[in-house]
């Protein structure tokens, strides 16, 4: 376990942050991550990096928040600004409490959070989006995650090493050929203007004029494997059922059914979560979309209730409302950025109606 571990945080300092001398590297994650923080230590001393530890206790959030005032809720912690300017690297590491925090807070109070920090989100999304901060965002297999993806510890230890390659020989090599390979059908995209999803779950239209498709290769997310643009604001046109459950702010919503008309969100339904969809859609820039995305890693096939993985599944597609993508040419600003899955194994994407997708996968 520790050689794997070792291998792991070989490959985040190396491969997804490429840590050079002197860069200030924020590490953020919970204290049951430590087995891999200490090597995360190790590599990025190694790399000429100045690591900093930024550490999460159990309901930390929902303790600020359940009596914070407005005054509170508004204020800016100067540090986070400051690394967001200032930091080269930011490496975010999902290891969540098995006690799961039940404290009921207002929707109202987070989201006046997002609201007071929506300038720092600027400055994130374009330094992320221009990679003058280079950022990532991994899992530290917990017995939470495990319980949520319905999966033993030590099965899920192996579904989140299988799904990062780390038990082959060479991680970052083996990923630096994914993302070679890839960018033969990103380059394909990148050469067409209108895209349209067709199956059982799904039929819509949209453009991708002047809008650029991004090989998600493992750089900013590990796991990775998909492959992103932001649709053009208002050529969306169809409908489509999300058939992955999803879970956004902690609610839950399952079979999220959106119509959809020049770009905008005109009804939607849900089988499970309808309410929350109600209030998200209150917000602005939440009726239009943000991003398009093709899952392409084929060692995830099952959902595990997390977007970090489940995002990636080969044979699937998935949308996002609220905030664009700005390095993909995306306008749409929005307090959120929500994606929904949904099957596309026995789908079709046509590329300026071309054929290259189909059954889950691209045929050119």
């Amino acid at each position: 376990m520790d050689n794997l571990y070792n291998k792991y945080a070989h490959l985040l300092t190396n491969y997804c942050l490429e840590v050079q001398k002197g860069d200030k590297v924020l590490l953020k994650s919970t204290y049951l991550a430590e087995p891999l923080l200490i090597e995360l230590l190790k590599e990025i001393t190694k790399a000429g990096g100045h690591p900093v530890l930024d550490i999460e206790i159990q309901k930390y959030e929902s303790s600020l928040l359940l009596n914070a005032e407005k005054h509170q809720l508004d204020w800016v912690n100067p540090a986070t600004k400051y690394w967001n300017e200032n930091f080269e690297c930011f490496l975010y590491i999902r290891a969540p409490f098995e006690q799961k925090d039940t404290t009921p807070v207002e929707p109202s109070k987070r989201q006046a959070v997002k609201e007071a920090h929506k300038e720092i989100h600027k400055t994130y999304m374009a330094r992320t989006g221009n990679r003058s901060m280079r950022r990532s965002l991994c899992q530290f297999p917990t017995a939470a995650s495990a319980k949520e993806a319905g999966m033993t510890v030590e099965e899920y230890e192996k579904f989140v090493f299988d799904a990062c390659n780390l038990f082959d020989e060479n991680p970052l090599a083996t990923w630096q050929n994914f993302g070679k390979n890839q960018q033969k059908t990103v380059d394909y995209l990148n050469s067409k203007s209108k895209i349209r999803y067709i199956g059982s779950n799904i039929d819509i239209t949209f453009s991708v004029k002047d809008r650029l498709w991004i090989n998600s290769d493992g750089k900013t997310n590990m796991p990775s494997g998909e492959i992103y643009t932001a649709p053009v604001d208002d050529s969306m046109n169809g409908w489509v059922l999300f058939t992955l459950p999803s879970v956004y702010m902690g609610e839950r919503v399952e079979n999220v059914r959106l119509e959809i008309k020049d770009g905008y969100i005109e009804s939607w339904s849900a089988t499970m979560g309808k309410e929350f969809l109600d209030k998200i859609f209150e917000i602005p820039g939440a009726r239009r979309f943000g991003e398009a995305a093709i899952g392409t890693n084929y060692k995830i096939q099952r959902a595990t209730n997390n977007i970090l993985f489940d995002e990636k599944i080969g044979g699937t597609i998935h949308l996002a409302i609220g905030d664009a993508y700005k390095q993909c040419g995306g306008i749409n600003e929005s307090s959120i950025h929500w994606d929904m899955i949904t099957d596309m194994t026995d789908g079709k994407i046509y590329a300026d109606d071309e054929l290259c997708y189909k059954n889950g996968k691209f045929i050119v």
